[in-house]
């Protein structure tokens, strides 16, 4: 699978395969590689023992644990040192250890060598061009030293100093012009010659400016025209020359001045070097590093780097689109038929997305696994990028036939669409990986656009969920308590714990804001112990101050919490500690909660009835029960859902079915041997009816809303006189 490499094979595990012998045959092929491509004074039997020495340095370094190919270096420089300072001995060496070192060395083509030998060129090449353009520099200080020992000599030392630079001039490897301040140029060297690919006679005489290329940047000119004015010294540029053939050469360029006795300019001195074997493996390089070796499409540098260029835009009409592609059941099929069959579909895929996204500008990148992002630097709005995205989607419609499997795959793609003023790239990266889950979520196959309104809420949330385990720690929550009423003489038989949250910054919370987040990340199991803990201890202080008249407390269980395996230890320990009687606990859980309980939080449900705690059931009436299997469960109440008081709510006259429902439920729940709550009674009329239909307790607004302690308690005591 992409993205998995295997591991390199420790030094001391290698070591002993990389033999004497093998090293010296690669030093063979080295020296003969090298032979003819500079001139060295070293016979062919010395250059190989050289090269058996340098390549003792660079196999260590290889092989060193941990890796260090710094050693390269220091041989890129001592190759020069022995002389072979040409182009060509560089490329050759390059050419070599990427194609034959492994091989050679008998360390096999395993990709964790790549990496390593890639190190060791570029380690190589370092120390090569140091050393080269050292050298050069050398011979540049020599040429201006000549120049100026022309001028103070006297006429013998005059001589002499301009046989010296012109011995210099001639055979330099480097190109060397000279101009007068006027910008026409007065004498070039053959390697001059060379380099622009243009007899003498072409380039003498004609003006500096003649040789601006259309690719020169205004900086280069600019930097030029100070030396003209003798505002500067010297300066050094890369510059790229059209040769008669339409070819171009890459060349390093030191341009120096030189000034006469009274300190006025008298001519420029250009030092020119041809880098464009250089140039071509830096470019090689740059692309292996930007571009993904397996599909061979731009990498996540690569795309990082275009989206810091189209962000970089200052007009603030610009706007830009990123669409984040994510195959949709890919492990599924990496893990079933292999990584090679992962890695083919992945190419597959890539290339079907290169044909499909075709435009100016638009660039497609690979980001690793299954991860495709497409980038719109120009957009003009949504539209575009959802018709990139239905093309991208409709591309991928017709199976792919890999290894004599024919694989239907689909892609999930989230968009973002916006001006680029104020815009990260790590903002769009973020948005866009979110947007993506979305489309996941949604079903997969599709695309979705970013909202930042539905972004906001989820960033909240998330924040909010963040922020509980302290709050829980810093007594942020607190219980109030609804009572639950009797229907025939409106004593208080019960009270129901409600966990509210008092947030220092968004104040107030009910649990609608924070219930479902409790269970999403785990915190409900603590919370919902603190919970009863805390209505235990008030039912207790209930049961001491209101003796035998004392409601017993209603908590809601989560799901979480039923199948928490502490459960019953739980239950029974905070009794044990408060001193309460089981009998006054009511554990509440929701219809759906009970029906799809499991063997084991069942048996656990089981253990807390026997204690003789209450069990009840939540919202009956809403999850489309198993009513055969009701009577199987360790159940005492039914509390019937509020959305059927509804139609008893009208004074007048209630609503037939929503009549007929609460009787039918309420006749089960007795036939059962249950008792049965009604839930959301608001009016008078309901508690007539829903007491007229058999339903022994009320909850709802009608009698009390959910209070503090204190309160209830008062209203527990008013309700006893």
């Amino acid at each position: 699978m992409t993205g998995w490499t295997a591991p390199v094979p420790s030094a001391r595990e290698v070591t002993s395969v990389v033999s004497r012998a093998d090293r010296r045959r690669f030093a063979a092929a080295w020296a003969e590689a090298l032979m003819g491509t500079s001139y060295v004074p070293m016979t062919s039997a010395e250059v190989e023992g050289r090269l058996c020495g340098y390549t003792d340095r660079l196999v260590d370094a290889l092989l060193s644990d941990p890796f260090d190919p710094s050693p390269a270096r220091t041989v890129g420089v001592e190759l020069v040192g022995v002389h072979f300072t040409s182009a060509e001995s560089l490329a050759r060496t390059v050419d070599l250890f990427g194609e034959h070192l492994l091989r050679m060395l008998n360390l096999g083509d395993g990709p964790g060598w790549d990496g390593r030998v890639a190190a060791i060129q570029g380690a190589l090449c370092s120390g090569f061009v140091q050393a080269v353009r050292k050298r050069t520099l050398d011979e540049q200080e020599a040429i201006r030293q000549a120049v100026l020992d022309a001028r103070d000599s006297v006429e013998q030392a005059l001589r002499t100093s301009e046989a010296r630079f012109r011995a210099i001039f001639t055979e330099a490897a480097i190109g060397i012009g000279i101009a007068d301040m006027s910008g026409r140029i007065l004498e070039v060297n053959a390697s001059l010659r060379r380099i622009l690919g243009r007899p003498a006679e072409k380039v003498r005489g004609s003006l500096v400016y003649d040789w601006i290329h259309p690719a020169d940047n205004e900086g280069l000119w600019e930097l030029y025209e100070e030396m003209a004015r003798g505002e500067r010294d010297q300066y050094r540029v890369e510059k790229k020359f059209s040769k008669p053939d339409g070819g171009l050469v890459w060349t390093e360029m030191i341009v120096s001045l030189v000034r006469g006795e009274d300190g006025l300019p008298l001519y420029q001195v250009a030092m020119i070097e041809d880098v464009t074997d250089r140039r071509l493996l830096q470019e090689r390089l740059r692309h292996q590093a930007m571009h993904d070796p397996l599909t061979g499409l731009p990498n996540r540098a690569l795309f990082l780097e275009r989206l810091d260029s189209a962000l970089a835009r200052q007009d603030p009409q610009d706007r830009v689109a990123l669409c984040y592609m994510d195959l949709d059941g890919f492990k599924v099929i990496n893990d079933s038929l292999g990584h090679h069959v992962g890695d083919d579909l992945l190419v597959a895929v890539a290339e079907r997305l290169a044909r499909s996204v075709r435009g100016r500008n638009r660039l497609v990148a690979r980001m690793g696994g299954d991860e495709f992002v497409i980038l719109l630097p120009e957009s003009a709005g949504t539209d575009k990028a959802v018709e990139v995205a239905d093309e991208v989607l409709e591309a991928l419609v017709e199976p792919i036939r890999i290894g004599g499997h024919e694989l239907s795959v689909s892609a999930s793609i989230g968009i973002v669409e916006r001006p680029v003023h104020g815009q990260t790239a790590a903002e769009l990266m973020r948005d866009a990986d979110v947007t993506l889950y979305w489309a996941k979520a949604e079903g997969k196959g599709r695309w979705a656009l970013f909202d930042p309104d539905r972004n906001a809420t989820e960033v909240a949330q998330f924040r909010l969920s963040a922020k509980m385990p302290a709050a829980l720690d810093a007594e942020e929550f607190y219980v109030e308590y609804q009572p639950l009423v009797g229907l025939r003489d409106f004593g208080i038989v019960g009270a129901e714990a409600l966990v509210r949250w008092w947030h220092p910054e968004l104040g107030r919370l009910g649990p609608d804001r924070f219930i479902g987040l409790a269970e999403e990340t785990g915190l409900i199991v603590p919370l919902g112990r603190w919970v009863l803990r805390q209505a235990c201890r008030q039912a207790r202080q209930w049961q001491d101050e209101f003796g035998d008249a004392a409601p017993f407390v209603s908590v809601n269980l989560a799901v979480r919490q039923s199948r928490d395996p502490n459960l019953v230890d739980d239950v029974a320990a905070i009794l044990a500690e408060t001193g309460l009687e089981p009998s006054r606990l009511q554990l509440e859980l929701t219809e759906s909660a009970i029906m799809g309980t499991a063997d084991e939080p069942l048996d656990a449900l089981r253990a807390l009835s026997r204690m003789g705690v209450r069990i009840a059931i939540d919202d009956f009436g809403t999850g489309y029960s198993n009513l055969a299997y009701l009577r199987h469960l360790p159940v005492h109440e039914l509390k019937i859902a509020g959305s059927f008081m509804e139609g008893l709510r009208d004074p007048e006259q209630a609503d037939p079915v929503d009549a007929r429902i609460v009787g039918t439920l309420v006749d089960l729940a007795h036939a059962l041997g249950l008792t049965v709550t009604a839930e959301g009674v608001e009016t008078h009329a309901q508690a007539r009816r829903v007491a007229g239909i058999g339903c022994e307790t009320g909850q709802g607004y009608f009698f009390a809303r959910p209070c503090s302690p204190e309160r209830i308690t008062a209203f527990i005591a008013d309700h006893l006189s």
